[in-house]
């Protein structure tokens, strides 16, 4: 097995200490944690908290066990804010703890930030109003609906928000997040040490790539889930006073 350093503070240019802090929840897809948390781990001066509103152990959409670090009523200040999705989210979508907790750290942390549908999160709780931001293709509509510009990259950067699209993304967005935090040369570092050069078997990643028939067959098998977040999205789209345009 080759070397790969935890961490790569003996290569980077040293600098202050960072605190990320990741929102549990459960029936969140566990790549939308797994996957910046990788990337996080290997930064230099880097505390990473996993945040629920208790130590609980949390089970993810995909049946793995995540177990908490930090409380909302514990966590300190946070220099990033990240904010996962997942089958689960519908059911904190208007959830008045979690909103709160994201609003209050929302309107101190240096950088607000989602993976795949978790952007729908942010923008529930008010976080991305007048900011663009990308998330899961197949709710592209209703992060529209919650008056916020879509991007359709993998990772959009607007100001102190930064956001990944789907699940998958969260490498790249940490990849951003660490270049961002810790300059480039660190996060190139990172890559390397990930052997991070992805070449999936299929060019069907995306619904520009996928064709008409696939991502229909998606949209079917994820039906339900979509239609509970719709719900939710509706509720908080009534919550900011956003009127259904046309």
């Amino acid at each position: 097995m080759p070397f790969i350093p935890r961490d790569l503070t003996m290569m980077a240019v040293s600098s202050p200490s960072v605190t990320i802090g990741l929102l549990l929840f459960p029936g969140l897809t566990q790549l939308d944690v797994m996957g910046p948390y990788q990337v996080f781990a290997f930064m230099p001066d880097t505390q990473i908290l996993l945040i629920w509103k208790t130590l609980d152990p949390i089970q993810t959409a995909e049946g793995l066990t995540l177990l908490p670090t930090q409380t909302f009523a514990d966590c300190p200040p946070l220099d990033v804010l990240c904010v996962p999705g997942g089958p689960g989210q519908a059911a904190v979508m208007g959830d008045r703890a979690v909103l709160s907790f994201l609003q209050q750290h929302g309107e101190t942390a240096r950088f607000v930030t989602s993976v795949c549908t978790g952007s729908l999160l942010l923008a529930a709780a008010g976080l991305l109003q007048g900011y663009r931001a990308a998330s899961h293709w197949a709710v592209r509509d209703q992060l529209m609906r919650l008056g916020v510009e879509v991007g359709q990259e993998r990772v959009v950067i607007d100001r102190n928000r930064v956001s990944g699209g789907g699940i998958t993304a969260g490498i790249d967005f940490g990849l951003q997040i660490a270049s961002l935090l810790r300059g480039e040369e660190t996060a190139k570092l990172i890559q390397l040490s990930l052997e991070y050069n992805p070449a999936p078997p299929y060019a069907v990643g995306s619904p520009e790539l996928a064709g008409e028939a696939l991502v229909t067959a998606a949209k079917q098998l994820a039906a339900p889930a979509l239609e509970a977040l719709w719900a939710e999205t509706e509720k908080a789209a009534d919550r900011l006073g956003l009127l259904v345009s046309g």
